[in-house]
Formats: C-alpha cells, structure tokens, sequence
C-alpha cells in the first residue's frame, strides 16, 4: 500500500475555458510527487499546522500522468468548498496537499478490449492512465466518453497524447446537445463477455451503468468505478 504524504505545493497555472470550470495545476515545494495512475489526493485551502488536526479538504482525481513534474485536477464549482477555491486560489497561492489515495487500475483487470467510461469531469482519472507510458500496454482499449457540449469537452490536447502513446484507443466522444447521453446497453452489446469495465462520472450514471452491467451477467470483478466521492 503506498503510503500518504502531505506535500506543500504552489499554483502555477490556471485554466477557466468553461464557466464554473477551472484546471489547476500544482507544483512541489519539496519532494516530488509519487503517485500511480488512476489515484486521487486531498486538497486543503487552510493553512496546514503540522501540530493540529489535518484541515477540512476535498478529494480530487489527480489528471497528470506520474511522469509529470507537476500535478493537474480539473473541478466544477458546486459547493461551499469549490466556490472558496474558486474565490481564493490564484497563481502564485500555496496550499497542502496530501497523496496517494485509490488503487483504480492497480486492481485485477483485463487489458484486452477494456472499456472506459466517462461523463464529463469523470474523464481525468483515465488521462493519468492514458498519457503514461504503462498506456501501450492496453490491448484495444475502448473510451466513450460524454459531455454536454462540445464546448466541455477540454481534454482534446491529453486524448491526443493518449493516441500517440497507444494508436489502438478507440475514441467515441457524445456530445448530449446533439448525440444524447452516454446509453450502456450500446456500450455493452459491443463489448467482449470478458471485458473489463471502468465507469467514472456523476454518482447516479455510475450506480445505474454497474447495476445494468450486473444484471448483463457481468461479476463484480469486471466493473471497477471511480466512485470515492
């Protein structure tokens, strides 16, 4: 298991292409991050007091491959705590983090065919899988991925590495205003009886999909959800 560690970090960069959509990316103060793909980290805005209690935070998919010098999670504004990130965190602001949490794709899973399925902000924790190297080992691997728009749809730049490192992914992107929503019984008749399945996105879409799946035959093991929220 690997183990947590707080990292003092700074803002270096800030993205807002869509209202109420920011992109942060986050740089160690000290030592590097360490982390897998497919793992989360918790975020405080207070000041962090090694002597007191961890202070109130939020959990956010880390988007960046390990590789990477920095960090980047992506968040909608939809609560007290994201609206005081919004209001408060600019370029330049050190805050705490602390990491690693999750084991999404360190769990047993099939390599072959693999599906992912995203709804929108849902698709971060695939882009740590898909922009690292261990990628190319995937077999065919399959991503339905839906947004509202097109407009939402931000990662063009992460899903264009993602093909340069495994040229296999098969990309189907649904935009809702013109394509309608995400439908699993589609995505299911495709796929292989032995297929492994990542579902990540809004809590309803992840419990209705796996519970479809389920009722389809499917064990357990073959559905893994990104679903710590």
């Amino acid at each position: 298991m690997a183990i947590v560690k707080k990292y003092p970090v700074k803002v270096t960069s800030i993205l807002n292409q869509i209202e109420g959509v920011y992109t942060l990316e986050l740089e160690s103060l000290g030592k590097p991050f360490k982390f897998e793909p497919g793992q989360f980290l918790h975020l405080a805005l207070d000041e962090y007091d090694p002597s007191a209690q961890w202070p109130d935070s939020r959990c956010f998919s880390i988007q960046s491959a390990p590789a990477q010098n920095t960090i980047k999670i992506t968040y909608a504004v939809k609560g007290a705590f994201t609206s005081k990130m919004q209001e408060q965190l600019k370029v330049g602001s050190e805050i705490t983090i602390k990491l690693p949490y999750g084991d999404l794709f360190s769990q047993a899973h099939n390599k072959i065919n693999t599906v992912f399925i995203a709804g929108g902000t849902g698709i971060t924790p695939y882009l740590s899988l898909f922009n690292d190297s261990s990628f190319v080992n995937y077999n065919k691997p399959v991503l339905y991925a839906g947004f509202k728009n097109a407009e939402m749809n931000i990662y063009k730049g992460e899903l264009l590495i993602a093909k340069q490192i495994n040229s296999a992914l098969e990309i189907n992107l649904l935009y809702q205003d013109i394509d309608g929503i995400l439908n699993i019984e589609e995505i299911h008749n495709k796929s292989k009886n032995d297929t492994s399945f990542f579902i990540s996105g809004p809590p309803i879409m992840i419990s209705s999909f796996k519970e479809y799946l389920l009722r389809q035959g499917l064990t357990k093991e073959q559905i893994k959800t990104d679903d710590w929220e």
